[in-house]
């Protein structure tokens, strides 16, 4: 992975991130059982269940800092590695994290996962989420981080306008998805309600949340997206909502679609539409960064050239720190041999030994202090004869 690639401001072309909410009673069970198999499968190469205190201490490929820590709210940290086409690498990494407040019934458990691959990410590529969720409507591991809102299924808006508003205000403030908004012209059939999500690609299927407006809501729904978002929706049509914060020059009429028709047939210009949103450059998050700090730095799953290419730099890095232990204890030494010979001149009451020549460089030991202090102490010169103090005063 390119360490150096990491933007302040947008998401690297080669990362792919994903959050949200499992409801069920154990998620880090449907975790291991999805990932055991397929490993077994050989789909993956490989995978670690970690606890996190283990994950923060243990030593890692990467140097790490304070934002590779999962943090106290840390349930599991899960890392799995797999190859995509050409060979390419993807390294991954899923942490779960307890509820912040238990106070919501059936808040569930939240989930951040980041997974980086070796260049830039293809949409066609398997979907990290289900390398470590089951793609399965059994397991309720979609739900997104804003409430009543889920991946893989068509939302339907709220009846309420201001529950409609607080709700376009979370998922583009928020979300981390793609959030698309269509109009049903009439009520769909069992066909029509099939989510258009289903007809992306598979890296693109879970970044991208579909809001559904009944017959009845073509007025309030663009009134308020109108209001709220600078953009309003067609009557049988579609529009994907803007980012907040926006990179870009948003242009709402290129991403608003006229026409979709609900039949079960795929609708290829909203699917283009939505694709090529998804390939703009789109904000990062500061938690969006730290969890893809946290899949560089603090990586645990390495490969035996990786372990090899670690150890050899483990074993530069002691013996660099050997040399500089060894250094400073020579420097200790020598200050303290210098001591105690002051010492020794001072208890004696004798003449002190002249000092060295100055050097341009300070001596950096903290010896050096004791030793001017102890020179203090020293009593005074006896006089030689025969200096002219020695002489008796005239006069007498």
């Amino acid at each position: 992975m390119d360490k150096n690639s990491t933007s302040s401001t947008t998401v690297p072309d080669t990362a792919w991130l994903g959050r949200g909410r499992h409801l069920g009673p154990e998620p880090e069970r449907d975790v291991r059982r999805n990932l055991l198999a397929l490993k077994a499968a050989r789909v993956i190469d490989d995978f670690l269940d970690l606890d996190p205190v283990e994950a923060a201490r243990s030593t890692d490929l990467y140097p790490r800092d304070e934002t590779a820590d999962p943090g106290p709210s840390a349930r599991r940290v899960f890392e799995a590695r797999w190859s995509v086409a050409d060979g390419v690498t993807v390294r991954a990494q899923l942490t779960t994290f307890e509820p912040e407040s238990r106070r919501a019934k059936g808040e569930g458990v939240g989930w951040v996962l980041a997974a980086e691959a070796e260049r830039a990410w293809e949409a066609g590529w398997p979907s990290p989420a289900t390398v470590f969720w089951p793609d399965s409507d059994q397991v309720p591991w979609d739900h997104e981080t804003v409430p009543d809102v889920r991946l893989r299924t068509a939302n339907h808006l709220p009846k309420d306008d201001d529950d409609l508003r607080r709700l376009l205000r979370a998922c583009t403030r928020q979300s981390w998805a793609v959030h698309v908004v269509i109009h049903e012209a009439m009520t769909p059939d069992v066909l029509g309600r099939r989510p258009v999500s289903a007809f992306l690609p598979p890296s693109l299927r879970h970044r991208v949340v579909e809001h559904r407006a009944t017959p009845d809501q073509a007025l309030i729904a663009d009134f308020v997206m109108k209001r709220e978002l600078g953009v309003g929706i067609p009557r049988g049509g579609a529009v994907v909502l803007p980012p907040a914060p926006r990179l870009f020059e948003y242009d709402a009429e290129h991403f608003t679609v006229p026409n979709v028709f609900l039949d079960g047939t795929e609708p290829t210009t909203l699917l283009a539409r939505i694709q090529e949103f998804a390939a703009l450059p789109q904000h990062l998050p500061a938690d969006a960064e730290q969890a893809l700090t946290r899949l560089r730095q603090g990586w645990h799953l390495l490969t035996p050239d990786e372990e090899l290419a670690h150890a050899r730099a483990m074993v530069t890095q002691y013996a660099k720190a050997l040399e500089a232990m060894t250094a400073s204890c020579d420097l200790y030494r020598e200050a303290a041999e210098s001591a105690l010979e002051a010492l020794a001149d001072a208890s004696r009451g004798g003449a002190p030994r002249p000092a060295p020549p100055a050097t341009s460089k300070e001596d950096p030991s903290p010896w050096k202090a004791l030793t001017k202090s102890l020179s203090r102490f020293r009593g005074p010169t006896p006089q030689e004869p025969g200096s002219e103090t020695s002489q008796p005063p005239h006069g007498t």
